[in-house]
């Protein structure tokens, strides 16, 4: 549909980033097959209400996946003025805690993994707190052995940040380049150059257990480091947060804070 190649070159010009431009394309070829639309430049803000408010969503994640997406198509597309979009409201944010993997279990299980791409995906993702797309689109060219970094381009909010690299990780990822000999990212897919969003998922599950995924894994790190005593503006940065108010979350998570509670009995 030529519509959709409109959209994504809107917000390829807007700046978005590759995976958010991937998502909401996706999520408006799903919009448009679930109303059957003949023609997208007829759809009213009250059509796309009206979907929204019956529609059964498996999240408030998807849910707000949805709403964005269909706000700047309301915008780039429909040139619907803000007055109109208004009338497209987000639901209340959840206040759930993140899950967070036992430090003792994640190691006791990194080290049993024979694979040696699979155990320097795992072993990356703990070390850094990167996202699960940070770690596809991590390029040979961004770690910085010399300075012990690993730069993180173009990521959540078109946001670039530095991460530490450990000698510990370095040197399992240079045991793992001489076996592999990946072609310009570090991690190469089967029949891609990049490794998926979805193999990085199966290794988790595979290796830690069916109930977890790959972003517990970054919640670990980051619970991690805050009993360890970092300072949460270091955390804030080492995720690449935008407000501390979504790094404070984990201070409800972490056990070290909750046993320096003086309690009455």
């Amino acid at each position: 549909m030529k519509v959709l190649e409109i959209f994504e070159n809107k917000l390829r010009y807007k700046n978005y980033s590759k995976n958010t431009i991937k998502v909401y394309k996706q999520t408006l070829h799903q919009y448009f097959k679930e109303t059957d639309c003949k023609d997208p430049y007829r759809i009213s803000t009250k059509d796309i209400v009206n979907y929204l408010e019956s529609k059964s969503f498996s999240s408030v994640a998807q849910q707000n996946q949805f709403i964005g997406c269909l706000k700047l198509f309301a915008r780039y597309i429909l040139n619907k003025k803000e007055v109109h979009l208004d009338k497209i409201e987000r639901p209340r944010a959840e206040k759930k805690l993140p899950k967070v993997i036992d430090k003792e279990f994640l190691l006791d299980r990194i080290s049993k993994i024979e694979n040696l791409k699979h155990k320097s995906i795992i072993s990356l993702a703990y070390s850094t707190g990167m996202r699960v797309s940070e770690v596809c689109n991590l390029k040979i060219e961004d770690i910085d052995s010399k300075r012990m970094l690993i730069h993180i381009k173009n990521s959540k909010g078109n946001k670039d940040r530095f991460v530490p690299l450990s000698p510990a990780i370095l040197s399992l990822l240079r045991e793992y380049f001489k076996v592999f000999k990946p072609i310009e990212f570090l991690f190469n897919g089967q029949f891609s150059l990049q490794y998926s969003h979805r193999s990085c998922n199966e290794i988790v599950k595979k290796y830690l257990g069916s109930e977890f995924h790959f972003h517990l894994i970054r919640h670990s790190h980051a619970t991690a480091l805050l009993e360890s005593g970092t300072d949460l503006r270091y955390i804030q940065d080492q995720l690449g947060h935008s407000s501390s108010k979504v790094t404070e979350v984990y201070t409800h998570v972490s056990t070290t804070h909750k046993h320096r509670l003086p309690l009455p009995i």
